[in-house]
Order: C-alpha cells, then sequence, then structure tokens
C-alpha cells in the first residue's frame, strides 16, 4: 500500500494516534494497542485509526468492530471488508497483512477474550442491535 496515510480525524482518536507515536506503541499501559491502515472503500485514500487487540495465537491479531457500541460498523471494519489488505503497526514493527472478519465459531471462542481484556466491549454488545464483528489480521506471510 503505497500514499499518504490520512489519520482518523475524530479527536480522541487522533490523540490516541499521537500518543502511540510518542510513546513507541504503549500509548496506555496495561492494553495492547495498534495502529491499523486500510484503503478507504470510496475514497481510495489510506485511512488510519488506533484500536485495542488481544492475540489469538503468535501471528494472529484480533480487532473488535465496537464503534463504542453504535447501530453502524466503523469505517475502519468496511473498509477493510472492500479491501482486506492493511498494514499494522504493533509497537515499532510494521507490515503489510490481511484482515478478515472471524467466523462464528471464531468469535464465540474468542469473544471472552476479547471481554476481559476489554470489559466495556461487553456494554457496547448490550447497546446496539448490530452483531459486533471480530476481525482476525495476520501477517502478509503468514494469512490464509
Amino acid at each position: 500500500m503505497t500514499g499518504t496515510v490520512h489519520d482518523n480525524p475524530t479527536p480522541w482518536v487522533a490523540d490516541h494516534i499521537r500518543r502511540f507515536e510518542e510513546t513507541g506503541g504503549r500509548p496506555r499501559p496495561g492494553v495492547n494497542d495498534l495502529l491499523l491502515t486500510t484503503r478507504g472503500r470510496k475514497s481510495g485514500l489510506l485511512r488510519r485509526t488506533a484500536l485495542a487487540y488481544i492475540r489469538d495465537d503468535e501471528d494472529a491479531y484480533v480487532l473488535t468492530a465496537s464503534n463504542g457500541g453504535a447501530d453502524r460498523h466503523p469505517a475502519w471494519y468496511l473498509n477493510l471488508l472492500a479491501s482486506p489488505e492493511v498494514i499494522l503497526q504493533v509497537g515499532a514493527d510494521t507490515f503489510p497483512a490481511t484482515a478478515r472478519p472471524a467466523t462464528a465459531p471464531e468469535s464465540a471462542r474468542l469473544w471472552p477474550a476479547v471481554v476481559a481484556a476489554t470489559p466495556s466491549y461487553a456494554t457496547y454488545r448490550t447497546a446496539t442491535i448490530r452483531e459486533i464483528p471480530l476481525v482476525v489480521v495476520a501477517p502478509a506471510s503468514r494469512a490464509n
């Protein structure tokens, strides 16, 4: 993916991205954060956002498309559905990756670990009528 990267313009997310960069990828002690860059499904522009994650195995990252419990999916999720090739920055490491929605059995298995890491996701799940998707992201060299 080449081109100018546009950070999420939402003030608290933009601040999260700035803190991520200033701290070498550790903006919130005790929380695993990463930066995800997707290609905009409408604009074609590279879009970057900051997200919490858990690990499913040594190479897979699991993201939660909660959008704060809103009744619509976050733009980053819609973008990766349209174009699953993404860029991840975890700590100081930046690498190409491939993203996909978790299957129903994967989501059922992973949801308890997601909530254990970030309890607010349980509240978000009850606040919305939509199913909150989980996303599995693997380095491009390993992705299925």
